[in-house]
């Protein structure tokens, strides 16, 4: 059987500092997608107890294949910052299908200075909003990595909806989370309203 890949919809999950493809609710959320037809790839971010900036973006150049309308991002922590970056340097012939940005972050986090050179350009949050239809933003009050006000200012600045979670940490496997049923739903309604 052949399928247009033009209409296959696909999802790229970017994870965060110090993670990997097999942590949190990465393969969770894979499963459930690839379920639904979806076509899904976690990357595996270079040297993720390190990272720099220039070999994330790098490998998001090289690996990121498939930009269309029907291509989605889901990312975490450091994962959301890297997309926003790696959004400004490709080129996008048409706007993509969204964006979910979990506990993100385009400002420093005064706890991680390590990350600075991620925070310390200013982003084009013009040019992000319209290389993405939808923005989404979820953070958790009680995140004691990224601060709440941070992703709170993420979502303002490219004016993305914002879901804000009373309890939820930084949404790692350590709070509890393999699963994260919000960031599914979520998908689906931006894929449905795309169609």
């Amino acid at each position: 059987m052949v399928t247009n890949l033009q209409n296959q919809k696909q999802v790229y999950i970017i994870h965060g500092y110090t993670a990997s493809p097999t942590d949190h609710w990465f393969p969770w959320l894979q499963d459930k997608l690839q379920e639904d037809g979806v076509s899904v790839n976690i990357l595996e971010m270079p040297n993720s107890q390190a990272p720099k900036l220039n070999e994330w973006i790098e490998h998001l150049l090289q690996n990121i294949k498939v930009l269309h309308k029907d291509t989605y991002f889901i990312g975490h922590s450091l994962g959301c910052v890297s997309i926003l970056r790696y959004l400004q340097q490709v080129n996008i012939p048409e706007p993509l299908g969204g964006g979910i940005f979990v506990s993100g972050f385009a400002d420093p986090v005064p706890s991680l200075p390590s990350l600075d050179e991620f925070t310390n350009d200013h982003l084009s949050y013009q040019q992000i909003m319209d290389s993405l239809g939808a923005r989404v933003v979820i953070a958790s009050k009680d995140d004691a990595i990224v601060p709440f006000a941070l992703s709170k200012k993420l979502a303002e600045d490219m004016q993305a909806d914002f879901h804000e979670l009373d309890h939820g940490g930084h949404f790692l496997q350590s709070d509890g989370f393999t699963t994260l049923p919000i960031v599914y739903q979520v998908l689906i309604e931006m894929m449905n309203e795309n169609r």
